[in-house]
């Protein structure tokens, strides 16, 4: 007899199971669990979870009393595409599993063109599991805050895009592309135009930063206004496509300039559109406030991690540092993972209850993979993410300067990733800062 999660008890249990994390807060929103289990291991599946699984019955036990055992946590925007993409290009395993985090969705670094080198450098060569969104433009995720002329429709292949990407479904997910007033002042909304066509031809979600990314070109922001953007580009977009950078510090994203959340944007929403944190270096506590305060809950919630907005080693023979290091769109001087994303949004006044689908069921849907990952059910993959909680007052700052106080704290333990564990010991995870 198979065994299930409602037959598993202290007195039932007979099976061999390679590893048991005794005594933890499980939350599972996928399952609708949410109190204290206990989770076996075997073969690196999950194979029960229960209130009360015998110690004895596993080889190896794991103490996490007082700590959250959470579905491997999905980070939606990462940027992973090492060396290819320059100084944006991280370490997978350093944002992924050494970070508490099991599964990592690059957004827009491989390209049709690059994608064969991103399966075999980055996807296939990971500890932690990689998806793409494929970039809309040949050049993908290069550094493109050098070079927005690659970025123009020139730069678009509809027809090989899609070709690319419906090859390989297995690791492509969806399609990212910009609407920003740097790319508009320069060619209009053509290239956003192109990005959907692709999106709607290969069915997949199309990914959209919003708030501005590139500088303007010397003849200035020819007519085009940062704040008509979202208004225009909206309406191309498809149930299930994804808005990004809600809480952008930067013009053209959900607040305009007058500090007023656009109205559009509820409406996307009950159309089935979708809204992903994409936290970086532009997020903005003060944005973030009034976004919030207006109902825009984001579905998903990418730490959109990168070499600028993080403190890690330029590859040789990339830029010194840009042009206006200063100021460009980005910079970054706080450090954060996506686990500090979480403890933001609760400091923000979201519950712990609400955060967790953000980083665990809603990204496996976004994905179209909920049989697979984003859940602790008996048969998946053993991806879990253990965190620790600490209860105090601890200083949060985004990089406008802006402060927030955290009551709780979430940091990274440690992970599974389809049962193999691997500490948190990434050196770009932050450290507690008392208020």
């Amino acid at each position: 007899m198979s065994v299930t999660a409602s037959s598993v008890t202290a007195s039932s249990v007979t099976a061999s199971f390679d590893l048991l994390l005794r005594g933890g807060r499980v939350i599972c929103p996928a399952s609708g669990v949410d109190g204290i289990r206990d989770v076996a291991i075997r073969n690196g599946k999950i194979a029960a979870l229960a209130p009360d699984i015998l110690p004895t019955s596993a080889k190896e036990v794991v103490d996490v009393g007082g700590k959250l055992v959470l579905p491997g946590l999905i980070d939606t925007h990462a940027h992973v595409y090492q060396y290819v993409s320059g100084r944006f290009g991280m370490n997978p395993d350093m944002v992924g599993v050494q970070s508490g985090v099991t599964t990592l969705v690059d957004q827009g670094g491989p390209s049709c063109m690059t994608l064969p080198g991103f399966r075999h450098f980055i996807a296939e060569a990971s500890a932690s599991r990689v998806y793409a969104f494929l970039s809309a433009y040949l050049v993908g995720g290069l550094e493109g805050h050098f070079y927005p002329q690659l970025y123009s429709p020139d730069g678009v292949d509809i027809d090989a895009t899609v070709k690319a990407a419906t090859a390989n479904l297995d690791i492509v997910r969806g399609i990212k592309a910009h609407a920003e007033i740097g790319g508009f002042a320069r060619w209009g909304i053509r290239v956003i135009e192109m990005a959907a066509e692709i999106g709607k031809r290969a069915d997949l979600p199309v990914y959209v930063h919003f708030g501005q990314l590139w500088g303007l070109p010397e003849s200035g922001a020819n007519g085009e206004d940062a704040d008509t953007i979202l208004t225009r580009v909206i309406p191309l977009l498809r149930e299930g496509d994804i808005l990004a950078h809600p809480f952008t510090r930067h013009p053209g994203g959900f607040v305009n300039r007058e500090g007023e959340v656009h109205p559009v944007i509820q409406a996307a929403l009950d159309r089935g559109l979708k809204v992903d944190v994409g936290h970086g270096s532009h997020f903005s506590y003060r944005l973030a406030k009034k976004a919030i305060a207006a109902g825009i809950i984001p579905s998903t919630l990418g730490a959109d991690i990168h070499g600028y907005n993080t403190h890690v080693p330029a590859p040789a023979g990339t830029p010194d540092q840009h042009e206006d290091e200063e100021n460009h769109p980005f910079a970054g001087q706080a450090k954060f993972s996506l686990v500090q994303a979480m403890s933001s949004m609760m400091a923000l006044g979201l519950s712990l209850e609400q955060v967790v689908p953000m980083v665990t069921s809603n990204p496996a849907k976004m994905l179209g993979r909920s049989e697979e990952i984003g859940a602790l059910k008996v048969g998946m993959a053993a991806d879990v993410s253990v965190l620790s909680e600490q209860n105090g007052r601890f200083v949060l700052k985004d990089n406008e300067n802006n402060e927030v106080i955290a009551e709780r704290l979430l940091q990274p333990a440690f992970c599974l990733r389809a049962g193999t564990r691997f500490d948190a010991v990434a050196p770009i995870l932050p450290q507690a800062v008392a208020a």
